[in-house]
């Protein structure tokens, strides 16, 4: 997490001068063959391969839509905001393994859901003057990042964490460049929001320094994905879900020393409390493994 939060200082840094696509590009060009050096770090030889392709491809397919709208929507919120929002992640995972797997949530967990989402309206605050677009584009990429998750936690007893990090880096590398030229299609909209104009902001030739900042990305995404893929492969989600939180006092304190931002009361509330129900669920469901798993 802490890793990723220079990703967020650098996408928030270089937004208002040039596309999302382009700065991924780039940076994807150094990330995939720093994972393949990762892969043969695990002692492995040649290129990364694998038996779940599909799901990996659909892996790497939802990584690509998550972080480019989250980068789209960090380019219009402080860095807390975004990070306060990120945090309905745990919530997001059960209510989509209620819907799409079927799972049953008592009472307590429904309950811890619905507060946690009421903080999520806290911090976005729609329909008021304070409500944001990018808050928007932050919860989708919530929902993309759960996914996510989920394939990772079936994927684990298959691939190891560079496999895993080599193709999601493969899918966002290729997704970028299909989705590139129709951007230039359309055409640069620098009326509209922020999270929208990042999207089709017209490319443009870096300086020395900012293409030195969207390479160095390259690794910083590599090493990121790589450490994110070993957690959820070495310990149980319950167990490496709660450290994605410290991605708010990490946040909290960049943006203060960069932007000199300060959170408002409404975001501290929101992120309290999607805090607090997202830590309950998964103490709710490490338990109820344990009691499971004695029967």
């Amino acid at each position: 997490m802490f890793i990723f939060s220079f990703q967020n200082i650098a996408i928030k840094s270089l937004s208002a001068g040039y596309p999302v696509l382009q700065i991924v590009i780039l940076r994807s060009l150094v990330a995939l063959p720093a994972t393949i050096i990762l892969f043969w770090m695990e002692g492995n030889r040649g290129i990364p391969t694998t038996k779940q392709r599909r799901m990996e491809l659909w892996r790497g397919l939802f990584l690509f839509i998550s972080y480019t709208t989250y980068f789209m929507g960090l380019s219009a919120l402080l860095l807390a905001e975004a990070a306060s929002i990120r945090f309905s992640a745990p919530l997001t995972i059960t209510a989509l393994s209620v819907l799409m797997l079927g799972e049953k949530v008592g009472p307590r967990r429904w309950t811890a859901l619905i507060v946690g989402f009421c903080g999520v309206l806290f911090i976005v605050q729609p329909g008021t003057a304070n409500f944001n677009m990018g808050s928007v584009f932050v919860f989708v990429a919530t929902v993309f990042y759960a996914l996510a998750l989920m394939l990772t936690r079936r994927l684990k007893n298959h691939d190891s964490s560079a496999t895993m990090a080599y193709y999601s880096t493969l899918v966002y590398l290729v997704s970028a460049f299909v989705l590139a030229p129709l951007v230039l299609l359309v055409g640069e909209m620098p009326d509209a929001h922020p999270s929208i104009a990042f999207l089709f902001r017209a490319w443009s030739m870096p300086t020395l320094f900012d293409l030195s900042i969207m390479l160095g990305l390259g690794v910083v995404w590599a090493s990121g994905m790589f450490l994110v893929a070993k957690a959820y492969s070495l310990a149980l989600a319950s167990v490496a879900s709660p450290f994605e939180y410290v991605t708010l006092p990490i946040n909290v304190m960049w943006g203060y020393v960069i932007w000199n931002e300060i959170p408002t009361l409404y975001t501290w509330l929101g992120a309290a409390l999607t805090l607090g129900s997202g830590l309950y669920i998964l103490f709710r469901e490490t338990r109820l493994k344990s009691e499971s798993a004695g029967q």
